[in-house]
């Protein structure tokens, strides 16, 4: 009997294919090739990931095997700065490709949907991609993609046709990440999932994965910090990072909430990982929005408890409260507690952070998100 830990899906016109399953890579990475009619790949990645482990030499050996390897380029930094954006579309030239593979966390696989855009806009045409994540930031079910540009802020470009044609996930190539990085991606994966519950127009489907995502995620992030090499529970999570994201036609449900938006200031600006940002912050941003949301998005977080079989406490508000409370526990139990001034972000450019977030200093928020950040500030601050 199969395992349900192994399978396939495919969505709408532009994703042909979501392979899922331990040791799917093999079979999974041709069969792709064959359905997007892919002859000459070149893979994208990071240069740890190229360097220090076996992950990309296995991908490659693959397309080798299937006549279908044209090069590897693995200039992609963190925050995939528009730098190594502009040489890949050269090595993508340079090699003859007709196909992308992305290998690895967010920023290749949003560095490589950037590419895809750019080369749209000079040759006319869009070329597939097929990601195959290492990481749980779950980049790959979005067509948007963020870059640093050259003054070093975040910028990103967005169209239906850049998201990944092709995905794969597969447990074993996600085995040589490091612990923390695995682990703070999974709270990149818990913040899609919980901001999600309060997303402009999100229908109701989506809302039902994003509770199971939060279920998985809180069940299965400590289980893999204490078993990192069991693969049925990585596998769980690579498929609750699909969960939290669910590929779908997003812009319609409008922008992710505050946690997101905050760490997109503080990322590529002070060198923070987005896995780390969601673990500053989005404790902290359910605690805000137990004063401040609406009654309807309240209930939406307070729902996650039942989810969770979590006692509920004798208010909504205290229901939200305590999944903030939870959320910070668990960035806890992970051994990812941080804050900002170990990052040497400035403590003055708070206030500028908070407008840059908010659009204006004016906005009903402004105050209290001054004071999110600060209570995140200090070495000795409580998530």
């Amino acid at each position: 009997m199969a395992s349900s830990q192994h399978g396939s899906y495919a969505y709408q016109d532009t994703l042909k294919g979501i392979y899922f399953g331990p040791g799917c890579l093999e079979s999974a990475l041709p069969q792709l090739l064959r359905t997007l009619g892919g002859t000459k790949a070149l893979i994208v990645t990071g240069k740890s990931l190229r360097e220090k482990t076996n992950v990309v030499t296995n991908v490659e050996r693959i397309l080798r095997d299937n006549n279908a390897f044209g090069g590897a380029f693995s200039d992609i930094g963190q925050h995939a700065p528009v730098q190594g954006i502009i040489n890949g579309i050269k090595a993508f030239h340079d090699t003859g490709a007709d196909i992308f593979v992305s290998v690895g966390g967010g920023s290749p696989i949003d560095a490589t949907k950037a590419m895809i855009y750019r080369i749209h806009e000079t040759q006319g045409k869009f070329f597939s991609n097929i990601a195959i994540p290492t990481t749980l930031s779950a980049a790959e079910y979005t067509y948007g993609a963020g870059y640093t540009n050259e003054q070093g802020k975040k910028v990103g470009v967005a169209s239906p046709m850049i998201a990944p044609a092709g995905i794969i996930l597969d447990a074993q190539v996600t085995l040589p990440t490091p612990e923390k990085l695995w682990l703070s991606t999974g709270l990149r994966a818990l913040d899609h999932a919980v901001e999600s519950l309060y997303r402009p127009s999100a229908i109701p489907p989506i809302k039902v994965l994003c509770y199971a995502a939060i279920v998985d995620l809180f069940k299965y992030l400590p289980m893999s910090k204490e078993q990192p090499n069991d693969l049925d529970i990585r596998q769980k999570l690579l498929i609750a990072a699909w969960m939290s994201l669910w590929p779908t036609r997003l812009e319609k449900h409008g922008p992710l909430g505050l946690s997101h938006a905050l760490g997109h200031k503080l990322g590529a600006a002070y060198g923070i990982p987005h896995g780390i940002t969601s673990c500053l912050t989005l404790g902290p941003v359910v605690s805000l929005k137990a004063e401040t949301a609406s009654d309807k998005d309240k209930a939406a977080l307070a729902d996650a408890l039942f989810y969770l079989k979590e006692p509920r406490t004798n208010s909504i508000k205290g229901d939200v409260k305590r999944l903030s409370a939870m959320i910070s526990e668990l960035v806890v139990n992970l051994g990812l507690r941080s804050d900002l001034a170990s990052y040497d972000v400035p403590k003055q450019d708070l206030t500028k952070i908070t407008q840059l977030t908010l659009g204006s200093a004016e906005d009903p928020l402004y105050q209290r998100v001054v004071e999110l950040l600060e209570s995140i500030y200090e070495p000795d601050c409580k998530l």
